[in-house]
């Protein structure tokens, strides 16, 4: 399976090289999520630029994803959905609503700053309260 990692400080970005994410890929691209959550990547932005054909199997990858991320309140962001096929199949499942999605990297790795501020301000909130107790 092709694809490439950035990683930054707060986040990742992995950019499928691949134009069928099927049953074939599926069972690696899950394997490559468990490696980079393993290796303390708190925040993934998955790019699908050049995916132009899901299959369930895939769509399972994406939510593997999703919940490894979201589950310890990491952020989970799918960009480059762009092929009519994938954009439908995305519609049709209704994980439009289940899934944070951005049009492009950029708006993403803004999402996920935004979060990641949010997140330490109600941390520093918590801690305040705390404190007062």
């Amino acid at each position: 399976m092709k694809y490439s990692v950035e990683k930054q400080d707060d986040y990742a970005i992995m950019t499928l090289a691949e134009e069928n994410l099927n049953s074939v890929k599926a069972p690696n691209l899950k394997s490559e999520f468990v490696v980079l959550k393993n290796q303390g990547i708190r925040n993934l932005i998955l790019s699908l630029e050049a995916v132009k054909y899901v299959d369930s199997s895939g769509l399972s990858a994406i939510l593997t994803a999703n919940r490894l991320w979201t589950e310890d309140e990491g952020q989970f962001v799918l960009t480059g959905v762009e092929h009519p096929n994938v954009k439908t199949l995305i519609s049709i499942s209704r994980l439009d609503s289940v899934l944070e999605m951005k049009d492009n990297t950029s708006e993403a790795v803004k999402y996920i700053m935004m979060q990641t501020f949010k997140n330490e301000l109600q941390g520093e909130e918590r801690s305040e309260e705390g404190e007062d107790e």
